[in-house]
């Protein structure tokens, strides 16, 4: 890495939104192309960039900036270069050299304390003095506080953004209560704040970073999956988190119950501790969930009979269960329907659409997922949306995001339907569930649809399996295998694992195959053959449509070794091919990538087959898979076309939201089905590799499987069923409400 500082001689390009800047840089040695992030810095002025050398096949030799800081001008010829940029207001080249001349070293003081002396400039009048000092403060105030928190090591970017909440309040947020960026700027976390407020002289001990702990250990919690923290627990993680004594953390969790960030309560004799958006999330699905469970007064006799006729018109034939399923769905306002591969959910479904549009009900079919909403549009013929679609989601992006989104429709505009039918129920979380209840209407039908034996949902609660385990709410479990479904060894083995029977291993299926390797490089050569040879011919996919699916992501059978892998087997580097190295990460025309969280501003445009027109929108969702179809280093962007053909288009600065998706870990792929699946088992800790993963995995797979590892460790997760605990509080929610009311 080599640093050089020199001052803007021309800015090339600037992308406003992220910041990304390609500037020629005037130094001693001579000019030289810098490339990065810098969004608070003009022509004329002076910094430091630190990078390294890099040869582009474009643009010749430039510096690839990690950092970027910009200086404060120091002397006459600095201060020139500053004002002749026309960054102030009513400033050009010719009157900055005049004021300079006039004020020398004491110009930007002058500026900044006696602005009315600048009337002592010919061509300056009293009025257009104090024109230039507002504008020139309003710069100098942005330029202050990025020189100010680039001591704290924040980026331009960031430190804009806090500008932008603070203004000038910033300074003394910094040096009172830091902790203060963690609740208020996206992106700044508890560490950041530590470390700052440790620049800052503030003690361990202070009641704002033991909340902030505090705060911080519920926000990791909630990234496991829980809905809250027994008190015992989070006391003892929290200390652990601030080096303190519990005794001392214990007496902040109160405080910032009274500041209504977390909420405590006594369920079941347990303390519990929640963040107060999940708890209030939880709190209000068990009020909606009540209040939708309406019983209709339904001649059962006569819908017995249009059932019939509705098999018997669309030649579909229902067992008993799935008969009492669609006569359940019909007279209740909420209603479950559960069960595993080939046990007939999407038949029931079917069923359920085509009597509910015979008596001229609406109704709407959703998915948590792209994939999923696909799968069920496919299955029923009838469109199918995600949730997020569903209800016209907008709003911010990243992770953590619920307080910035917005929903097109909720309370206040809920969806103009007769009946909701939601597929994949156990993938989703606590809080999309409750966004999807506030659209809903009393006297709206609710069908949730699931396999409560799936992986639980990524983001917080267990929705599916909490709301079942009360027997409030009339649910069907679907366990009839049908003959055609019991044809295939990937329904009948996904079964056998439930039941806690032996799979059959014996290679002789037509779509299930375990190949028995011990040896890590073995194994890793299997997967690429596997995948770029052996499967396409024998499902007839391309190896592009191929998932390897594994258990964790570190370690050599994780995803972001495999990733790298299969990318060089199945889309090597090649003549004309562009690509991108980020610190050893590399994406190139023709990868398979994934989004790897939710952005609501993502704009995409979709071309619909048969039309001039192009469908535009908004918002790419965690999950979402794609092609990159081009790589333009010109506009600094790159393009993903989605497997729903909506096209983004991504600014380097965005990158990070996408990764290599040729292998995936198998919670990922929840919703999800693929001609073929892959799955490397190798080792892992026994709370991860248990039966619920492999039957998550084995179910994902349409027309073939293929486990390739060790046989013992495959039998050792068929037989552990020891799973992750989540603390979710629905159940006893719902369970309590009619006590709490």
């Amino acid at each position: 890495m080599i640093t050089v500082k020199g001052y803007i001689d021309r800015i090339i390009f600037r992308n406003p939104d992220n910041g990304y800047t390609v500037m020629r840089l005037s130094t001693d040695d001579g000019d030289i192309t810098v490339v990065g992030l810098l969004s608070m810095a003009w022509e004329g002025e002076l910094v430091i960039a630190e990078g390294d050398i890099v040869f582009h096949s474009g643009y010749g030799e430039q510096l690839e900036a990690e950092r970027i800081t910009v200086e404060e001008p120091d002397n006459k010829e600095a201060v020139l270069r500053f004002l002749s940029s026309r960054i102030i207001k009513g400033i050009g080249p010719a009157l900055a050299k005049r004021i300079v001349q006039k004020f020398g070293d004491d110009t930007f003081l002058i500026m900044s304390r006696e602005p009315e002396r600048l009337s002592e400039v010919r061509g300056i009048s009293l009025r257009k003095a104090a024109e230039i000092s507002e504008s020139f403060e309003e710069v100098a105030g942005m330029r202050r506080a990025v020189m100010f928190l680039q001591q704290y090591g924040i980026s331009n970017l960031m430190a804009l953004r806090i500008y932008e909440k603070y203004g000038e309040k910033l300074y003394g947020i910094i040096s009172e209560n830091p902790y203060r960026l963690c609740e208020d700027i996206s992106g700044i976390g508890f560490k950041t704040a530590d470390e700052i407020a440790e620049r800052s002289g503030i003690e361990r001990h202070s009641e704002y970073r033991i909340r902030a702990g505090i705060l911080y250990t519920l926000g990791l919690s909630e990234g496991e999956g829980n809905t809250y923290l027994p008190l015992e627990r989070l006391l003892g993680e929290a200390a652990a988190v601030l080096g303190l004594p519990e005794n001392e953390v214990s007496g902040e969790i109160s405080a910032l119950q009274k500041d209504r960030k977390a909420e405590i309560k006594q369920r079941d004799g347990e303390t519990r501790v929640y963040l107060r958006k999940l708890y209030q999330a939880e709190r209000q699905c068990a009020a909606i969930l009540r209040s939708l469970d309406i019983k209709y007064d339904i001649d059962r006799e006569r819908l017995v009979s249009d059932i019939e006729n509705t098999e018997e018109r669309y030649s579909l034939t229902l067992d008993s269960d799935q008969r009492e399923a669609v006569i359940s769905a019909v007279e209740n306002g909420l209603f479950i329907m559960t069960g595993g591969p080939g046990t007939g959910k999407t038949t029931t479904v079917k069923i359920l659409l085509r009597y509910f549009m015979s008596v001229g009900k609406h109704v709407v079919l959703a998915a948590p997922t792209g994939r999923a909403a696909k799968r069920l549009s496919e299955a029923t013929g009838m469109e199918a949306k995600t949730i997020h679609r569903l209800l016209e989601v907008s709003g911010g992006s990243g992770d953590d995001d619920s307080e910035r989104r917005t929903f097109g429709r909720d309370r206040d505009n809920p969806l103009e339907t007769d009946v909701v039918i939601v597929d994949e129920m156990s993938m989703v979380d606590i809080l999309l569930f409750r966004a999807l209840l506030s659209a809903i209407s009393v006297g709206t039908r609710l069908i949730m649809v699931g396999d409560e034996n799936q992986l639980p949902s990524v983001g917080p609660g267990s929705v599916l399996k909490d709301i079942l385990s009360t027997g409030k709410f009339r649910s069907i479990a679907l366990k009839k295998i049908f003959r055609q479904a019991g044809e295939s060894d990937i329904v009948m083995n996904a079964h056998a694992l439930l039941l806690g029977k032996d799979m059959k291993l014996d290679n002789k299926s037509r779509d299930f195959f375990f190949l028995n390797r011990s040896d890590a490089g073995e194994i890793t050569g299997g997967v690429v053959y596997l995948v770029t040879k052996k499967l396409p011919p024998y499902v007839g996919a391309s190896s592009s449509e191929i998932q390897v699916l594994t258990p964790m992501r570190k370690g050599v059978m994780g995803v972001e070794n495999l990733n790298r892998v299969l990318q060089n087997a199945v889309n090597p580097p090649g003549r004309g091919k562009a690509e991108l190295n980020r610190g050893g990460f590399i994406l190139r025309e023709g990868d398979r990538v994934m989004q790897n969280r939710n952005n609501y501003q993502m704009a995409w445009v979709m071309e619909i087959p048969g039309q001039v027109l192009k469908k535009s929108g908004t918002g790419v969702f965690n999950g979402d898979m794609g092609i990159i179809e081009e790589i333009n280093r010109a506009e600094n962007s790159l393009t993903v076309r989605f497997e729903d053909n909506r096209r983004a288009r991504y600014a380097f600065k965005d990158l990070p939201e996408l990764e290599l998706s040729y292998a995936v870990t198998i919670h990922k792929s929840q919703g999800s089905e693929y001609p073929a699946v892959v799955m490397p088992i190798l080792s892992g800790p026994d709370i991860l590799m248990n039966r619920n993963l492999l039957y998550t995995g084995i179910t994902r797979a349409k027309r073939c499987v293929v486990i390739i590892g060790r046989k013992e460790m495959l039998l050792k997760m068929a037989g552990n069923i020891q799973e992750v605990e989540r603390f979710t509080g629905l159940d006893r929610e719902i369970l309590w409400y009619d006590r709490d009311i």
